[in-house]
Parts: C-alpha cells; structure tokens; sequence
C-alpha cells in the first residue's frame, strides 16, 4: 500500500523533472530530438520499474522460508505484515502446550489417587471408582486405529487410556450399556452428555465438563456410603489444589432416570447430577514455547494466552512459560462477558492470560486491542474462532487441528499448530521488511543519481554527461539483479530484539529518505567532477562519467546490506548472489566500454589505465561515505 502511494507521487515528481530537463536543453541549444531522447530516457531510468517485481519475488521468497517452518502463507501481503506485529493472542491447548494429554489425578471418594485403581465392569454397585472409569470411557467418542492406537480429541484420548490402564474395556462397556443419545459440547454450556441404556432398566445420563460447571449442575457428591449432599467448598479447594499444579480439571456426573422426558434437552438432562468425581489431566508446555516467549519479549511483543482451562490452570502454565509473573493479572470469560467495551479497552493492555474464555469472546480481545492501536494476531480452530481470526491483522489457524473454515478466514496457517512457529515466521517478517527497505533504499538512491547527474550538469555549463542509451544500459543492469540479491540478504541480528514497527510507520521511516537524498547527490557530485576533471584533461569523459555511474552503484548496494554493520565485518561472500551480481555488472561494463562492436552500439571508447583506475577511485567514495555514515550510528547509539 505505502509502496504505490509512494509510485504515483514518484511518477508525477519525475515527469516535471524529466519536462525540466528538457527545457534547459532547449534553452541551451541542444538538438532537440536528442533532448527527447534523453528526457524519456531519464524518465524510463528514474522510475524503479523493477520495484514491484522485486517486491513480490521477495514476498514469495518468503513465503516459501515459512513453509519449510511450517508456517504457510495464505495471502502473500501477510508476509511482510507479520513484522508489525505487536500483540499474539494465542490458544493454550496444542499451541503453547504439546496436547498430547495424559490423566496424572483424580479425585475420587473423597481422595486424591495418582494411579489408576482397576474398576469393576459394573454400574450396578455404586461404587464411586467403578462409576467414574466407566463414565470416563462412555461418554467418549475415541476410537481405536488402524495401528492400535486411540484417535480423537486429546482431552478424550487421555480419558480414554487412563480408563484402559484401569482394565476396562470400551467395546465391551459400551455394548454393554448401549449409548441412545448424546448432547454435544458447545462452548456456551462447556459440557457434553451422553445418554445409556442400563441392563438392569432405565437409563443413565453422563455429563462430562469444566469441574465449575458440573459443580453447578450437581446436588449430590458420590461416595463409598452412597449419595450425600454436596460440599461444594471442599470440592472447590480439591480443584483449585488440582489446578494449580497445572492440570486441567474435568468433572463427571450422572443422573437416573426410569423414563426420558420427551425430547432430549439439556435443561432436563444436566441438572441434579450426582457428582462421582474429577480428573485432572496434564498437557505439559512444549520444550521451544518458553525461549520463544522471551524472544517475543525482547521483540517487543506481548504474548497473550487464551483458554478454556480453570484460570489456575491458567496460571500454573502462563508462569511456567514466562507470560506472567506472579503479580500477573487474568481475567476469565465471565468477567470480561459483563466488562463494557470502555472500560476493557482500558484494561485489555494489562491482560495477558484469559481464562475460561468462550470462542466469541476472542473478537472482543481483538477490537479492544486494535481500537487501542495495537497490531494483533489470533489463532483459532474451530467453526466459532472464524470472525476473530477474520477480524485480526493476522489471522492464524492450526493446520492439525484446524477446521476447514477457521482455515479459510486465516491469512497463515501453522502446520504444526506451535507457538514458536508463530515467532519464527514474526521474525522472517520483519527480515523481509527490512529487505525491501534495503533494496528500495538502492534503487531511488541509484535512480536519484542519475537524475542530479543529467539535471545539474547544465546547471553548473557542462554539456549532457550521458547518452540516452548509457541511461538505459545502466537501468537494465543496475535495476535487475543486484536488487534481486538484496531480497534474499540474510538477517541481520538484531531483527528480534528491537520493537515492532508502528503500521503506519512511512516507509522511509529512520533516516532513509535522507540518505536517498544525500547519497543521490553525493554520486551526481562525483559523476560532474569526474566530467570536468575529465575534459579538462582531455580524458575520454564521456565513457568515464559512464563508467563511474555504474560502478558507484555498485559500491552502493555493497554497502547498504545492513542498516548499521559494517560489510567488513558481514563478510563480502555472506550474500554470494549479490557478490555475483556485483562482479558480473563489473564484468559487462568493461565488455561495453573494450569489446569494439559493443563501442559502436554504446558509442564509447576505450578508457586508458589510469582512466580506469581513475573510475575505480572515484566510484569508491560512495561506499566509503555510506560506511562511514554506519560507523556514526554504531557510534551513536
């Protein structure tokens, strides 16, 4: 967007200067084709025609790095969008965490137990052990595959290898107590109910949910003496206990009824329930999560965790990866359901974990973030998480575990739904920003050479130091390769330790357009003292001006690879394209200026030895300048 602002300001800039051009001419008494000719030529050499090429080149260029980190780029802008980032709002379970789930606690009979003790395949004694491994396993949806092991939801695979490790059975449970209906989980109830059939007659609901809810819907509490009234405080301080080792508690309960009601719904199903017991299931923090939040922090960027869990839970895995600290502040869904747009946008700054957060909801964090200013991306993965993925300037669905339509309301996918792959493709981003300054820096730097060299040459009574085809000749091969190099330059160390740019940041934000200005004018000022030096030498001036043009750029480009280091210490072989496409333009320029059918076609001369070394000289001090220029920053910062 900024890049074609900026062409049709450029287009319009250059025409009067290139209509000016002509007129001195005139005015001086130039044949006036040959004016023409080099107006246009100036026109055609001053407009970086190659800019939007480059610009895409680079883009796919990296688009296809973050493939290969399983990042994948659905809409190309995107790529270059990713350094501004400011704000990642990311899901807990698979993305932070490995979701490779596993039960490590229940809490059963009024007691904690860390192993697994064997259930009796029986719902006829009401033992609370016996209940809860058999709930476990019914209200499952996992399957066994094709190689033996369990397919299906995380959550639902630990419960179902846990009620394994117990001696049950699923196929046989389940013929046994045969499932007729099923109420499926919905973030807005946050549970989901199974319906069996009882050998023994009647039938039994089981509802599986976050352990506050089924607290909620439950009157009774199971125990080896039977069914008695519910504590809800003891079991409360169970589960805050469970949750602040960092398990995700469930709780389970069930209901008897001799006759359905008609119609299965869940206000008449998942109400007085006789609560049999919790689970408390581990998804430890993936290995590369904790690195890649402190890379974020020293980036700039403020990681923001949002989950289903217990806001313990919470917590315990926000801390253990580094997103808050024990002063940090979290706000659960409930909450932030009440909290009126203004007053959240107040607070949305200082928030980094939500918990017990509804799908809907995350548009909310979204606004409030991006009403505030801030650059937002937010990943998601089902059918709900599609408007805030939409909404957000980088909307990020999980590739593994994605749906279909949270992947298409996406601009990047993760195709192994990491947090850390989120980070590296942040840092590719801004790599690439920083390439395309680099080789826009080269081309208006170069172009604005040009430029000063045929405008001020009348100015100062020289005659036209260039050809309209020397202009040409040196838009072709200065404009082509040697800016290609420069979008796959590497990155320079400090592209993750410096803040996000503003979005709205100009484009020649950071001293770039002074240095298009000053180094524009330093290469006309050399190319017009070579010409006069020249001619008052008797020197071939013309082929030298030529020359000098064209090797300045390249001392150019060689020197601007980074904003700040010097190439001494890059290393001139640490981009080989470049260093190709600056010798093989080094190479044709001597082709054109010895080869004598090339002499004819570029009407220029053969330079003498110490004409060259003369160009040589002279074309370095552009480098030099622009080295010392980065040896002042250095200095000053």
């Amino acid at each position: 967007k900024r890049l074609a602002i900026f062409g049709r300001r450029l287009a319009i800039t250059l025409m009067a200067v290139c209509g000016l051009v002509f007129t001195i001419g005139i005015i001086r008494g130039e044949p006036p084709l040959i004016m023409f000719l080099t107006a246009l030529s100036l026109a055609v050499a001053a407009i970086p025609e190659s800019l939007p090429a480059v610009v895409t080149i680079s883009l796919a260029i990296g688009a296809r790095k973050m493939v290969r980190q399983n990042a994948l780029i659905r809409r190309l802008p995107a790529v270059e969008t990713l350094g501004s980032v400011t704000y990642i709002c990311t899901d807990k379970t698979g993305t932070l965490t490995m979701n490779k789930m596993a039960v490590e606690e229940i809490y059963v009979d009024g007691k904690i137990v860390r192993s697994p003790e064997f259930g009796v395949l029986s719902l006829k004694q009401d033992q609370p052990s016996t209940l809860l491994y058999n709930a476990m396993i019914l209200n499952n949806d996992t399957a066994n595959g094709g190689d033996g092991r369990p397919i299906g939801d995380p959550t639902e695979v630990a419960l179902f290898v846990a009620a394994e490790k117990a001696g049950l059975d699923k196929k046989l449970v389940e013929s046994r107590f045969k499932r007729i209906a099923e109420i499926p989980f919905d973030s807005d109830r946050k549970c989901m109910t199974t319906i069996h059939e009882v050998p023994e007659g009647g039938f039994l609901s089981i509802t599986k949910g976050a352990i506050e809810v089924i607290l909620d819907k439950s009157v009774n509490v199971l125990t080896s003496q039977g069914s008695i009234d519910i504590n809800r405080e003891e079991i409360a301080k169970v589960s805050e206990r469970m949750a602040a080792d960092g398990l995700r508690i469930l709780g389970l309960g069930i209901r008897r009824f001799e006759i359905l009601p008609d119609g299965i719904h869940p206000r008449d199903i998942e109400c007085d329930l006789i609560l049999i017991g919790m689970v408390g299931i581990m998804d430890p923090p993936r290995e590369e999560v904790k690195e890649a939040v402190a890379l974020c922090r020293s980036a700039g960027i403020h990681p923001v965790m949002i989950t289903g869990d217990h806001p313990i839970t919470a917590r315990a895995i926000a801390r253990r990866i580094g997103i808050i600290d024990d002063s940090g502040e979290i706000m659960t869904g409930t909450k932030l359901e009440r909290m009126p747009m203004e007053e959240f946008e107040k607070k949305v700054k200082d928030i980094r974990v939500y918990a017990r957060v509804a799908p809907d909801q995350k548009l909310k964090i979204v606004k409030a973030l991006q009403d505030d200013g801030e650059f937002v991306a937010m990943t998601g993965d089902g059918v709900n998480d599609a408007p805030a993925i939409k909404r957000a300037d980088i909307g990020i669905a999980m590739g593994i575990t994605g749906t279909d339509v949270a992947k298409e309301a996406s601009d990047m996918v993760l195709l192994d739904d990491n947090f850390a792959t989120i980070v590296r493709a942040v840092a590719e981003g801004r790599h690439i920003y920083d390439n395309i300054r680099k080789f826009v820096r080269y081309l208006l730097t170069t172009n604005s050479g040009e430029i000063w060299t045929v405008f001020l040459a009348p100015l100062v009574g020289l005659p036209m130091p260039l050809l309209p085809i020397h202009l040409l000749w040196i838009n072709l091969v200065t404009d082509g390769l040697p800016a290609l190099a420069l979008s796959i330059e590497p990155p320079e160390g400090n592209v993750m330790a410096r803040p996000p740019r503003h979005p709205k940041e100009n484009l020649f934000a950071g001293g770039l357009w002074q240095h298009v200005l000053w180094v524009g004018l330093l290469m006309g000022g050399i190319c017009l003292f070579t010409q006069a030096l020249a001619i008052k030498n008797g020197f071939h001036w013309q082929t030298m001006v030529f020359t000098v043009l064209g090797l300045l750029q390249m001392g150019h480009v060689l020197a601007i690879r980074s904003e700040r280091e010097s190439l001494f210490k890059q290393g001139l072989f640490s981009n080989r394209p470049l260093f190709g496409a600056v010798f093989l333009t080094f190479a044709l320029q001597i082709f054109i200026i010895y080869a004598p059918f090339m002499q004819r076609i570029f009407k220029t001369v053969s330079l003498s030895p110490k004409e060259f070394i003369m160009c040589i000289a002279l074309a370095s001090v552009v480098f030099f300048a622009v080295e010392i220029e980065k040896l002042l920053k250095r200095r000053g910062s």
